[in-house]
């Protein structure tokens, strides 16, 4: 560990407990303020969307700039938007029954903010995966600790600063560097720990939050499968398919990791799939609109992916393109892998690049199946014209969360909670449900100075029996 490490990481023990401080002096930040909160961050994203969507890009290499402006900060502000007008509501106590046998009394559910909460974000999404989370922790009250992944370092640097110029320290701060300091972020003892990222670091997360017994939500991933079932039209699953896979070059925890088409289809609808991406995108080299791999380890890995498939017997589809420039600009145009090796890599692990395997089955219930013997993914998508056969897919699968004839939309849908499950995640925010995820639910129990439960305290006598034998009726 570096010296500057070292110290970064004292500074950030120091602010925590700056953080812990200010949240005992106000425990129930009240709405106005909470509200007031929000605005700021909306505020924020409209004032520096042009230098929130250049950070982003300097970070990539080149980022679509729609991209940014629609998944980073229109999300955020649609977020703020939604959690706003709810707020009020979602933090009211609330009223639940009493049993006759414990009446007379008052019985509530006060939500209360959990307190102090770490936010841990990755790069593939580095200014939206870090603010909505901090939008559900401000609407329930919380105070805030973000920590931005190490390859985006231009987007980090950009928030620390605006949320340095919107939030004292002791209420909103950024801590920056690299796996030593987010290795003892996570070892802090905060009230909730929320983590965006892999699978394989979400487990090294949990364990190192267990210590401290700080519990923690889990947004990870997995290979989410997209299911075409017959009869279902191949250009509209195509475009469908495309779009999702191919926005941010396939950097999208839900985007769709591989295909299940009906035997004897996975080659047409491959090629259509490539004939949308060729249309979308006449050269994915030179286009400012296709985003390029976020660092050099990360486009190794997906060339090895395809190499690795290829050897393997894989047929590979890709638009035309100038293959010298996209490597020399770390892009990998739009590709599909047709029915790569079982035990091929990109067939086990997350691709998380614009790699799509495309694999035969030959009846649902192999489709299902397949997906059911593995870890349950982030998402599952199905496409059918038969609502029947739709509803037999998401019957016979578990998936964190659902698209029929769609993709990665229902994130979008603020009342959606949006969490995995399984290795996919544990925990879900979006909407109520991140105000929750931050939020303590108190149970309350109210009664007068004198209750009846009196009388069943020792010596147990006949009043005891006579209660005792009604509740076990």
């Amino acid at each position: 560990m570096s010296e500057a490490e070292a110290r970064q990481i004292e500074r950030m023990k120091a602010l925590l407990e700056a953080q812990k401080t200010a949240f005992r002096g106000e425990r129930h930040r009240p709405v106005d303020k909470r509200k007031a909160d929000l605005d700021r961050i909306a505020q924020m994203c409209r004032k520096n969307a042009d230098a929130i969507a250049d950070a982003i890009s300097r970070d990539f290499g080149n980022r679509a700039r729609q991209e940014s402006i629609i998944a980073e900060i229109a999300f955020v502000i649609q977020d703020v938007a939604h959690t706003r007008k709810h707020l009020a509501k979602w933090m009211k106590t609330r009223r639940v029954g009493v049993p006759m046998t414990l009446q007379p009394g008052r019985a509530e559910i006060r939500r209360e903010p959990k307190g102090v909460v770490g936010i841990i974000a990755p790069w593939n999404y580095p200014f939206q995966l870090a603010i909505a989370p901090l939008v559900a922790a401000l609407a329930a009250g919380c105070r805030a600790m973000i920590k931005p992944s190490e390859y985006t370092p231009a987007t980090a640097e950009l928030m620390k600063s605006l949320l340095a110029d919107a939030f004292e320290d002791d209420h909103v701060t950024v801590i920056t560097g690299g796996p030593a300091v987010g290795e003892a972020f996570t070892k802090l003892k905060w009230d909730h720990l929320f983590y965006t990222g892999s699978t394989q670091i979400g487990r090294l997360v949990a364990l190192a939050a267990a210590d401290n017994l700080v519990p923690v939500t889990l947004e990870l991933g997995g290979k989410s499968p997209a299911i075409v079932t017959p009869g279902y039209p191949q250009d509209a699953a195509a475009k469908s398919i495309a779009w999702g896979k191919f926005f941010n070059a396939g950097q999208t925890c839900v985007a769709p990791d591989y295909v299940m088409a009906p035997r004897g289809t996975e080659r047409d609808l491959g090629e259509a799939i490539i004939h949308v991406a060729a249309a979308q995108f006449p050269d994915a080299s030179s286009d400012d609109a296709y985003t390029a791999i976020v660092s050099d380890r990360h486009y190794e890995r997906l060339t090895g992916l395809l190499d690795e498939a290829r050897q393997g017997g894989a047929e590979i589809l890709q638009p035309e393109h100038d293959a010298q420039a996209a490597q020399a600009a770390r892009k990998i145009p739009p590709t599909v892998v047709l029915n790569p090796p079982a035990g091929a890599r990109i067939m086990q692990e997350e691709i998380f690049g614009p790699l799509l395997p495309v694999i035969g089955y030959s009846e649902l219930d192999a489709a299902t199946g397949y997906v059911g013997e593995r870890d349950h993914p982030l998402a599952l998508y199905v496409y059918s014209t038969d609502r029947t056969k739709a509803e037999r897919v998401l019957d016979e699968t578990m998936s964190g969360g659902a698209g029929v004839n769609t993709n990665i939309l229902h994130l979008s849908v603020p009342d959606l909670p949006f969490g995995g499950i399984g290795a996919s995640g544990q925990g879900a925010y979006h909407g109520e449900a991140g105000f929750l995820t931050f939020t303590h639910e108190r149970s309350v129990f109210s009664t007068g100075k004198w209750h009846p439960s009196r009388l069943l305290a020792p010596p147990y006598g006949t009043m005891f029996k006579t209660v005792a034998k009604r509740q076990m009726k």
